[in-house]
């Protein structure tokens, strides 16, 4: 059977450089061909989805991995301004965190995130981690306007 798996965009929040690069190399690894931009803030992630600024060219996202601590604003309200915006609710957000507290695992889905995720330490371990997420929302899950 022939591969037909579609390209998604995903936006990638997170600040934390090490963070990012094990996840440019997941994707790398596992053959993602799925389009990641990165911002590192949680004013430039609404900035990038509202295509402000110099995000103005932006992609508008298929999926979102939301760091949960964040500058500037962090994840929760990311999450929490995303979904009440009527033009980007229906992004489907996963909360990919070092947090394992009950209160933001509660909060997260709360302000509806799609999915929570803790980060794993071990490389191999993230590396896994990302290829399940993509292959939930590449290969398993319809997203909007796919």
């Amino acid at each position: 059977m022939p591969n037909t798996t579609k390209i998604i965009d995903v936006l990638l929040v997170e600040d934390d450089p090490g963070d990012v690069l094990m996840t440019r190399e997941a994707f790398e690894d596992n053959k993602v061909r799925n389009r990641l931009s990165v911002v590192s803030d949680g004013v430039s992630a609404l900035e990038f989805l509202r295509k402000e600024g110099e995000h103005a060219d932006a992609p508008t996202p298929d999926l979102i991995l939301l760091d949960l601590n964040l500058p500037r604003m962090d994840g929760r309200e990311v999450l929490q301004a995303l979904k009440a915006d009527a033009a980007l609710r229906s992004i489907p957000v996963v909360v990919l965190t070092t947090s394992e507290a009950e209160d933001d695992v509660v909060r997260s889905y709360a302000l509806h995130a799609n999915a929570y995720v803790t980060k794993p330490v071990d490389f191999d371990r993230f590396i896994e981690v990302v290829r399940q997420i993509d292959e939930f929302f590449v290969e398993v899950v319809r997203l909007p306007g796919r």
